[in-house]
C-alpha cells in the first residue's frame, strides 16, 4: 500500500484516543521520536543568525528556554553561580516557564515537524467526543513563582503559539469532530479548512472569565463573519451550533455525525493527492498580505491578555469558575 501523505495531528480532546478505519500519517504526541534533536536547535540557532536585524538577547532567551521546555519538560537543572552571567540568564529564563501545558509543548512540536517533513496537508482533530475542552484553568490557580511571572511568560508562550499557525506554511484542516472551546475556536481563523460534525457546537466564553480574545479572534472572526455576530462570539460569548457556524463563515462545511468520518477522510484523501507544492505556493499567495497585520494582531492580544490575567476581574472570575466546576 502506498503511503499516506497527509498529517493527523490529535491534540485537542481529554477523552480516549480515535481509532480510525484509514491508514494514516500519524503523530502520537508525546512520544520520543516528537523529540526536538540538538541537531534541531542548532539549526533554529543558525536560521537566527542569518536575521538582517539582531533580535535581542531576551528574544534569544526566550526561544531557548521554549526549546528546553519542549524537549525537558520544566527546569530540573541547579542553578549556575552568580559569575556565570551568561548560563545563569538561560536558567533563569527556562525556570520562569514554570510547568508549560504539555498540549502546547507538543503542538508546537507537531507543527514543527508537519511543516518539514513529506505530508501534504496537516489536520487537527478532536479523539473521543469532544474536538476540544479549552483550556486547563488550574494554571492560573496554580501558578508558581507569582502571577505576574506566570502572565508574563504566559503571554510570551501563547503569542510563540498562535504564531506557529501564522506562519505554518503547509494547508491546515481542522476536523471538528464535537464540542470546541476557547483557544481551539479562536484558532479556526488560522486554518484553510473546518469541517464540522453537526453535533459540533462553538464556544468562546472570555467574558464570562474576565478575559479578552486570543488567536488573532479580534481580526479574523469579524473579518469572517461581520462585526456584529463576531461580538455575539467574541464579548457574549454566544455558543453557535454547527450550522451556524457554517452559515457566518468560521466553517467551510457540515457533515451529518452518523457519516461525518467516513465522508471527511474520503475527501481528505483526495486532497492529498493534490501536487502538494502548488498548495503551499497558493497558500502563501494567499495569505502573505495579512501575515504581518496578523502578528501585529497576535501581539497586542497577548499584551491584552497580560493585563486581564492580572486584573481583579478576571482573577475573581476564574476563581468563581472553578469554585462553581468543584460543586458539580
Amino acid at each position: 500500500m502506498a503511503a499516506v501523505t497527509w498529517r493527523v495531528v490529535r491534540c485537542w480532546c481529554p477523552s480516549l484516543p480515535q481509532v480510525f478505519r484509514f491508514p494514516v500519517a500519524q503523530v502520537h504526541l508525546g512520544r520520543p521520536k516528537m523529540r526536538a534533536s540538538q541537531q534541531d536547535f542548532e539549526n533554529a540557532v543558525n536560521q537566527v543568525k542569518l536575521l538582517k536585524k539582531d533580535p535581542g538577547n531576551q528574544v534569544k532567551l526566550q526561544l531557548y528556554a521554549l526549546y528546553k521546555q519542549a524537549t525537558d519538560g520544566p527546569c530540573n537543572m541547579p542553578k549556575p553561580g552568580m559569575f556565570d552571567l551568561v548560563n545563569k540568564a538561560k536558567w533563569e529564563a527556562w525556570n520562569a516557564l514554570g510547568s508549560l501545558p504539555k498540549m502546547y509543548q507538543e503542538i508546537l512540536l507537531a507543527l514543527k515537524n508537519a511543516s518539514t517533513d513529506n505530508s501534504a496537508i496537516t489536520v487537527f482533530t478532536g479523539a473521543g467526543d469532544y474536538y476540544c475542552s479549552g483550556n486547563d484553568l488550574t494554571n492560573f490557580t496554580s501558578a508558581s513563582g507569582g502571577m505576574e511571572e506566570a502572565a508574563e511568560m504566559g503571554a510570551v508562550v501563547l503569542r510563540e503559539f498562535v504564531n506557529a499557525f501564522i506562519d505554518f506554511p503547509k494547508p491546515l484542516v481542522a476536523v471538528v469532530n464535537g464540542p470546541a472551546v476557547g483557544i481551539s475556536v479562536t484558532l479556526l481563523g488560522l486554518f484553510d479548512a473546518v469541517y464540522a460534525s453537526d453535533k459540533a457546537t462553538f464556544h468562546t466564553p472570555f467574558s464570562h472569565l474576565g478575559q479578552s480574545p486570543e488567536a488573532c479572534s479580534s481580526y479574523t472572526f469579524p473579518k469572517i463573519m461581520g462585526s456584529a455576530k463576531a461580538t455575539e462570539m467574541l464579548l457574549f460569548g454566544k455558543k453557535l451550533t454547527a450550522r451556524e457556524a457554517c452559515a457566518q463563515g468560521l466553517v467551510t462545511e457540515v457533515f451529518p455525525d452518523s457519516t461525518f468520518e467516513k465522508e471527511i477522510w474520503t475527501r481528505l484523501k483526495a486532497y492529498v493527492k493534490l501536487p502538494p507544492n502548488s498548495m503551499r505556493i497558493s497558500k502563501q499567495l494567499i495569505r502573505k498580505n495579512e501575515k504581518e497585520k496578523l502578528h501585529a494582531v497576535n501581539a497586542e492580544e497577548c499584551t491584552t491578555l497580560k493585563e486581564r490575567w492580572l486584573s481583579e476581574e478576571c482573577i475573581n472570575a476564574i476563581m468563581s469558575f472553578m469554585s462553581r466546576k468543584s460543586k458539580l
